[in-house]
């Protein structure tokens, strides 16, 4: 992997838009292809799921989804107890954190006398959790999206995950799935396994919202039924952003840069700083490590959506950090609290030389399931509040409704609704 530092202010506005719209990912042309299967899921259920999955299963009925205590047991055979063990201790880490941000399950205020307000909390009746499977096995994804859910406290928290032959789910998704808490697991994958959860089957109740990363038809998938149910953001490609300064250490800033182009072909990754010594060292690090890493062959494809920038100063580096609103943004400079105060969009932040974006991955509380390609500009990484309602209310005594009433007639006569202002006239005269 041959980089060479290049300067932010001398970029071509072909190269910077090249480096910001990286490899955000549009799904508009397989829509259609998409849509068929869901409308076909909508119409028909179970039965279209089954005949996918023939190719799988020859035998197969739609119970066959649905995963057995057994297949369970029998996982727990297959993965190794350490593993087990600190699957654990990275669950617990996640609990911990993701109860630290439930809110107050309900508040209330008078606005002026007579006028009380408030609003409570109510978590979702239900919610389905995709998990990537086949060859990508992420027991790390089955905590980060089950456990926000049950934090909140959602009635019914199922899975789904794509099988392998003989319809078998990945052993690791298994155990994961038991250690969160989630029983109710499907064999089920791509746009088959969204339209199942949002449109319901013969076998499978419909869920209030769908989580999780997946492919480009997963995401795409996600996003044609929104309305008929929830989701959270749409996810693309991995991406990491580095803000650092002269006292980051090149071989850490190294390995951090090849830890995250190592995802996946379409993975991103960029540095910027304000010290070109510190640039052309990292670029010098990485040119060493790279004969000696693994995974070089998915590495040489994301080289194209790769970047070490050198900023006229910090400013100048944070302006840029914000406008790249990177999934993952590492800050390793002098003052990380101070330089967090600048920083406004972000999926995950990673603050200081000790904590790289691997420990937010896997075991530090924080969840990975995070907005890709400048969608952090409006979204926020998965969270206990995505499967929490907060339903408003109000109480008003009549001595209330005196004080607003004129001003409500005004406004609904205003904008030519008198049926409204009669609610509160008539109120007001009996």
């Amino acid at each position: 992997m041959q980089l060479k530092p290049e300067k932010l202010a001398e970029l071509s506005p072909e190269r910077m838009q090249s480096i910001l719209v990286r490899s955000m990912q549009d799904v508009s042309e397989i829509y259609g292809s998409t849509k068929e299967i869901l409308d076909d899921i909508r119409t028909r259920g179970d039965a279209v799921n089954v005949e996918h999955y023939t190719k799988l299963k020859s035998d197969l009925s739609a119970g066959d989804f649905l995963i057995t205590p057994e297949e369970t047991e029998a996982a727990y055979k297959v993965v190794p107890p350490k593993v087990v063990e600190h699957l654990k201790i990275a669950a617990a880490n996640i609990q911990k954190f993701h109860s630290a941000q439930l809110d107050r399950p309900q508040w209330q205020m008078e606005v002026t006398p007579g006028i009380i307000a408030g609003r409570k909390n109510t978590p979702l009746d239900s919610a389905g959790c995709y998990v990537p499977g086949r060859r990508a096995a992420y027991p790390s994804s089955v905590l980060m999206t089950i456990l926000p859910a049950v934090v909140a406290g959602v009635g019914r928290v199922m899975v789904c995950t794509p099988p392998d032959d003989g319809l078998t789910a990945n052993p690791y998704t298994l155990v994961a799935c038991d250690i969160a808490g989630v029983q109710e697991v499907y064999k089920l994958g791509g746009p088959w396994a969204v339209g199942a959860m949002a449109y319901g089957t013969q076998t499978m109740p419909k869920v209030a919202k769908i989580v999780g990363p997946g492919n480009k038809y997963v995401t795409a998938a996600k996003m044609l039924v929104y309305g008929q149910v929830d989701i959270d953001s749409p996810a693309g490609p991995s991406e990491a952003l580095i803000l650092a300064d002269q006292t980051a250490r090149p071989d850490f800033l190294a390995l951090d840069f090849l830890s995250q182009v190592e995802h996946d072909p379409d993975a991103a990754a960029v540095l910027i700083t304000d010290d070109p010594g510190l640039a052309q060292a990292v670029c010098d690090e990485i040119a060493r490590l790279y004969p000696t890493m693994p995974r070089t062959e998915i590495m040489d494809q994301a080289l194209r959506y790769c970047a070490v920038l050198v900023a006229e100063d910090m400013e100048a580096a944070l302006e840029f950090t914000n406008q790249y609103a990177a999934e993952h943004l590492e800050v390793i400079t002098a003052d990380p609290f101070l330089t967090l105060q600048k920083i406004r969009h972000a999926g995950s932040i990673f603050m200081g030389p000790w904590a790289p974006v691997p420990v937010g991955d896997y075991a530090s509380g924080t969840n990975h399931v995070l907005p890709t390609g400048q969608a952090a500009l409006s979204f926020s990484g998965l969270s206990v509040d995505d499967f929490i309602k907060k339903p408003t209310y109000q109480y008003l005594t009549k001595e209330g409704l005196s004080a607003l009433g004129e001003t409500v007639i005004t406004l609904a006569e205003a904008e030519g609704l008198p049926i409204h202002a009669m609610c509160i006239r008539k109120r007001l005269e009996s």
